[in-house]
């Protein structure tokens, strides 16, 4: 599975922003997706993660303002961020873990995209 995200941008606090993550193959249901992000000198975190049938779960500190969701004809995983937050600045990252079964450990998932950078100004 090949996985490419794009979507980040500069946007002030309070903003949207709409991130997307193609993966490639046919199978694109069998994986759960994950979002994660990463800040400047700080470890990779986990953001939101969805399975085939659509159900998510969340970083309480996104909870309320992301959401996450996934097209499986389009092999197309999802994350809207509002009411951004100067803090939500970071790398993201989407992923795909086999399965069905969700997971906020980064080392459960098997495959990664290049990264999309998000600044949220003051």
């Amino acid at each position: 599975v090949q996985l490419q995200a794009c979507g980040g941008g500069l946007v002030q606090a309070g903003g949207s922003l709409r991130l997307s993550c193609a993966a490639s193959g046919r199978t694109f249901s069998s994986y759960v997706m994950g979002w994660f992000r990463q800040a400047p000198g700080k470890e990779r975190e986990f953001v939101a993660a969805i399975n085939w049938s659509g159900g998510s779960n969340y970083a309480d500190s996104v909870k309320g303002r992301f959401t996450i969701s996934r097209d499986n004809a389009k092999n197309t995983v999802y994350l809207q961020m509002n009411s951004l937050k100067p803090e939500d600045t970071a790398v993201y990252y989407c992923a795909a873990r086999y399965g069905s079964r969700w997971s906020a450990r980064l080392d459960e998932y098997n495959y990664w995209g290049q990264g999309t950078q998000v600044t949220v100004s003051s």
